[in-house]
Formats: C-alpha cells, sequence, structure tokens
C-alpha cells in the first residue's frame, strides 16, 4: 500500500484481497489489516501533500511526467478538485490516475493538514475496508487460488512476476504509443513567437485547469483561459479564419492534444498543440503575462 500510494506501478487490491481472505479465520487479523493500510495510505499521501505545499505545481508537473497512464493527466485531478473540494480525497482512491495526484493538489491549493488527514483518512479507510470486505466474501475462491499457487510451487512465482512484468509494459507501451502519436501537428514556440511578432494574430488557448493557473499565475501573453465545461463559449469567440494554438502545462502535451481534436471536430481547423507547452516558452526567454494582467521579461 505504502509503495503504491507513493507512486510505484505495484497494484496493491490484491493483497488487501488476501488480507480479507484471511480475516475469515482470524477476525483480528482483518483489524490490524485495516489499521496498517490506513496508515501506510496515510504516510504516503501526507509526503505528497507536504510536497505539493512546499513546491506547488511543479509536483504535479512531475506527475504527469512520470504517471504511466498518459489518459489520465493532472489535469483530470486538477478538474476533479475543482468540482468536489476536498471530498475528491475521499472517493480518489477508487478513481484510476486519481488517488497519487489528489494529495499533492490538496496541498497546493493550501487545505489545512487537520482536514487533509480527515478526508484523506476516510478513503483510505473506505478503499482499504471496500477490499478487505469483497476478500472476505470471496475467501473460498481466493483460497482456492492459493492452493494451486503453492501446488505449482516455483513456477507460480514465475507466473505472478511475469504477470507484473506485462503489466508494467503493456501500460510503458500504451504511454510511448500515446507519446509517439504527439509528435505530429505541433507548433513549436518559435514559431508561435515568429507568427505574433509578424502580426499574424493567433488565437492561443490556455487550456489548463483554474486550478493550475492559479497556482503558476503566468501565461502566454494574449492568451484566453478555457475551460472543457464550457467549451461552447469558447469557440463561439474563435475566428475560423485564424491559426488556433492550444497549450497546457502537462509535458506531454495531452491535454492541449485533446482540445486540438475537439476543436477541430467542430469545424476548427488551422488548430495545433504547442510543443512543450508554457514551460518551453518560459525556457526559450519569451515574454510571460502574469495573472494581473502586466507583462514580464523572463530573466
Amino acid at each position: 500500500m505504502l509503495l503504491e500510494q507513493l507512486g510505484a506501478p505495484i497494484p496493491a487490491l490484491p493483497v488487501v484481497l488476501l488480507a480479507g481472505a484471511r480475516a475469515n479465520d482470524d477476525p483480528i487479523f482483518g483489524v490490524y489489516a485495516l489499521a496498517v493500510a490506513v496508515l501506510a495510505c496515510s504516510i504516503a499521501d501526507l509526503a505528497w501533500f507536504w510536497a505539493g505545499r512546499r513546491y506547488g505545481y511543479r509536483v504535479l508537473k512531475l506527475l504527469c511526467r512520470i504517471s504511466l497512464s498518459p489518459d489520465s493527466c493532472v489535469r483530470e485531478t486538477e478538474t476533479n478538485y475543482e468540482r468536489r473540494g476536498a471530498v475528491t480525497l475521499v472517493i480518489a482512491k477508487f478513481v484510476p490516475g486519481l488517488a497519487t495526484v489528489a494529495p499533492p493538489v490538496a496541498g497546493a491549493l493550501g487545505l489545512s493538514v487537520s482536514s487533509f488527514l480527515i478526508h484523506n483518512g476516510a478513503g483510505a479507510a473506505l478503499w482499504s475496508g471496500t477490499g478487505l470486505i469483497l476478500g472476505l466474501v470471496f475467501h473460498s475462491q481466493i483460497d482456492w487460488l492459493l492452493d494451486r499457487l503453492v501446488a505449482l510451487g516455483g513456477v507460480a512465482l514465475v507466473l505472478v512476476v511475469g504477470a507484473l512484468a506485462l503489466y508494467v509494459a503493456y501500460r510503458l507501451w500504451d504511454r510511448w504509443r500515446f507519446l509517439r502519436s504527439l509528435r505530429t501537428a505541433r507548433v513549436s514556440v518559435e514559431d508561435l513567437y515568429a507568427m505574433m511578432s509578424r502580426g499574424e494574430q493567433p488565437v492561443v488557448l490556455d487550456v489548463r485547469s483554474r486550478t493550475h493557473r492559479e497556482l503558476d499565475g503566468r501565461k502566454i501573453p494574449g492568451a484566453r483561459p478555457v475551460d472543457l465545461d464550457d467549451l461552447e463559449s469558447t469557440l463561439a469567440g474563435v475566428p475560423g479564419d485564424r491559426d488556433v494554438v492550444v497549450y497546457c502545462a502537462c509535458p506531454n502535451e495531452a491535454s492541449a492534444v485533446k482540445v486540438a481534436m475537439l476543436l477541430r471536430d467542430r469545424g476548427i481547423r488551422s488548430v495545433r498543440p504547442l510543443a512543450g507547452g508554457i514551460d518551453a516558452w518560459v525556457a526559450a526567454g519569451l515574454s510571460i503575462e502574469s495573472a494581473a494582467g502586466p507583462v514580464a521579461e523572463v530573466e
């Protein structure tokens, strides 16, 4: 549980199910297992919470970079947190890709430690308890499976390790395939800056979540903030005869590509994601605009 919550690609649910099956013969063991699982979750999540409070959006960027699920970028967690607030921590562990990201988002947004511990602890207890109950209910089937594995001996260990290796390999391959699809149809920061300098007035859309924009406080000059929940109002103000550039903050531009595809489906053909997002723009030493509006040169 501790390793999974820290971000390792190790599924903890099978371990919880096994603990639940054992609790059929020793109920006290089930109580201990629940306490240890909640403690493990709390230790790992508190570490991410303090990292989010200390480093803000940089931690979110790191999580997006190392995630094995490119389709569950940090933006989805930020959007969930915007809608539900601290309650997100209670349901986070039931949603793939949300469990590890929710604690640093809560820390970055300034949630109090006491509120975090209460909501996160409730979520950990609910998730762990559900796994233990399922293991208890299906203890006969789990015991049968364990007997078969014992009978196989060393072959069983090879099978388990092989299955885990295949799981990780598939996730890595899926990520590689996704990233490869992003290498086309992108515009570089140099090309975008040249378009602006020539007076072409491209429409620049900032598709980061409201949470991320607040934490970062920077944007490309003239960029229009876009909320995916209200995409139609954004489309109404985008001229069909102008180039449209979409950017986010995720290292693989996942959110930008998704929005670009949505815009194309709605009839806006000249739309491209910005390679590297706002971080590439800042790294190139180009001017940025703060949330308050004035333009500042990057040193």
